[in-house]
């Protein structure tokens, strides 16, 4: 519930408020939202985005007595009406100050980078659910997870919801006796202000590279790096992967906000950084193969080894970025006060839906299924599969995304000519696009004196002729997807199967 004095006070102290046209009889709101057909009696309604007046018009007939926009709108005559610089950092104002502050029951370890946010958050939640017998949520790309029961799990629409949608599954997390949240924060989330106002006990930078970059999103890497170095900015104590680009800019950042003593540094052993710098933990790689990792970890500065956090670890993923991943999770998960027993008993059981999931065939080759949609994340794993599986050739079938995420198109180009002997361009939500053009698009970027390439927009026949084509030998990648079950077709979301699916039912009938 809010009032209309709690607004002004709040929009005040912020330097957001314009000016307020109080209707008669308005006291109390006891509904806010930005979705005209979630709107009920005494509800407030915001006016963002994509707006049209006729939703505010939608809003007043539902029963909304009060709306939040930048100008005053005719169509809400009658209503309280809150005029303000920027509707998006006042939704997550109000947003926060309506579900009564969850954060502040929370403690909160925060996620950014270009890779591996999905993945490094799995981790951490895995540790701190074992540790604080399952009081921990997790917000991430794949799952909404705010409590323990089956309709307390829930898809994701985005990696960092808006912020009404955060603070409601905050404090719905909270209601069901969570007192812990993992979450991913997108570069997208401090551009549109989803989590503005919102401070992290634990801040954690995997890695920087050029990506989210185009019409609707980045205008370019200094306006993405900015965004995410937000994060460290907006944190009590702040965990570097000290391997990242640009490591002297966003450790700066970082000791400016918490100072030194409040940043962790990790580094895998022998690993070259971009300026010298004491990295506090270690990682010494012991074991790898296609199903697991062995790596070993050493605190080498006297913070580190305060946390006890010394010892060899196991996880059910493959590849040495993966062991970085587990390690950031660890850091964070000791800061918290986990023992490392805990982590050492719960890291090797973390499932991560979408990532490196493996089916093997008789006469096709091995598949690996894979969420790796930028040029990061693909051309780690397909290093990594080449260097594991000394395999005959990499059939890669992949597309990507419509309406964002343009400069991914170049990058995935790149991967591909880098170690993919095939590629099946094929389709991947293409949004308001032409697939096609999609297709073409990463296709002018692709040496094809190194590569083969077959366009193919059905994914299902694009996964069946890259089977097809492959031997006994040979490894098929299916990249992008993981376990996505809808495809995004212009505005629409359209039941798919996923790529294991997919794989599953073509390799039954060819095996």
């Amino acid at each position: 519930m809010l009032s209309v004095p709690e607004i002004k006070q709040l929009l005040k102290e912020h330097q957001l408020l314009q000016s307020v046209l109080v209707a008669p009889q308005t006291e109390t709101f006891t509904n806010i939202t930005y979705d005209s057909r979630k709107v009920r009696d005494q509800a407030l309604f915001i006016c963002k985005g994509n707006f049209k007046p006729e939703y505010l018009t939608m809003a007043k007939e539902a029963g909304a007595t009060g709306y939040v926009a930048e100008q005053y709108y005719p169509e809400g005559e009658g209503m309280t009406a809150v005029i303000v610089a920027d509707v998006q950092k006042t939704m997550a104002l109000l947003g926060a100050a309506f579900y009564d502050y969850p954060q502040n029951e929370l403690f909160i370890i925060a996620y950014t980078g270009t890779k591996g946010k999905t993945t490094s958050a799995y981790f951490a939640r895995g540790i701190l659910a074992e540790a604080t017998s399952d009081r921990t949520a997790l917000f991430s790309t794949i799952d909404r997870i705010l409590g323990n029961e089956p309709n307390q799990r829930f898809k994701s629409d985005l990696t960092t919801p808006e912020s009404l949608d955060l603070f409601h599954d905050m404090r719905q997390a909270v209601n069901n006796g969570m007192n812990h949240l993992v979450m991913e924060v997108s570069s997208q989330a401090y551009k549109k202000s989803r989590v503005y106002g919102l401070k992290y006990d634990i801040g954690i930078f995997l890695n920087i590279s050029p990506d989210h970059i185009g019409r609707n999103e980045h205008p370019n890497f200094a306006d993405y790096l900015f965004c995410k170095e937000q994060l460290l900015l907006n944190s009590k104590t702040c965990v570097i992967n000290a391997e990242t680009t640009h490591l002297l800019d966003v450790y700066q950042t970082a000791k400016a906000s918490v100072g030194a003593e409040n940043v962790y540094l990790y580094a895998r052993k022998g690993a070259k950084l971009e300026f010298a710098v004491d990295v506090d933990f270690e990682i010494t790689n012991d074991f790898e193969d296609l199903k697991q990792s062995e790596f070993k970890v050493t605190g080498l500065t006297a913070k580190a080894k305060s946390l006890d956090l010394d010892g060899t670890y196991e996880i059910a993923l493959a590849g040495d970025y993966n062991e970085g991943n587990a390690t950031s999770a660890l850091i964070a998960a000791g800061i918290t006060g986990a023992r490392k027993s805990v982590a050492q008993q719960a890291l090797p059981l973390v499932k991560v839906p979408g990532r490196m999931e493996m089916i093997t065939s008789k006469n096709h080759g091995t598949v690996y299924i894979d969420y790796a949609h930028n040029y990061a994340s693909l051309s780690a794993l397909l290093k990594f599969l080449r260097k594991q599986t000394n395999a005959g050739k990499i059939h890669v079938v992949l597309g990507s995304t419509g309406d964002k995420g343009i400069s991914r198109r170049e990058g995935f180009g790149k991967a591909l000519s880098e170690e993919a002997d095939v590629a099946y361009l094929t389709t991947d939500d293409p949004g308001f696009e032409d697939p096609l053009k999609i297709a073409q698009e990463i296709d002018q970027h692709i040496d094809h004196k190194r590569v083969d390439v077959v366009f193919e927009l059905e994914r299902k026949e694009a996964v069946k002729k890259a089977l097809m084509a492959s031997t006994s030998a040979d490894v098929v990648v299916l990249a992008g997807r993981g376990e996505d079950k809808y495809l995004k077709v212009k505005g629409k979301e359209l039941l798919y199967p996923t790529d294991v699916e997919i794989a599953q039912e073509i390799l039954e009938d060819i095996d």
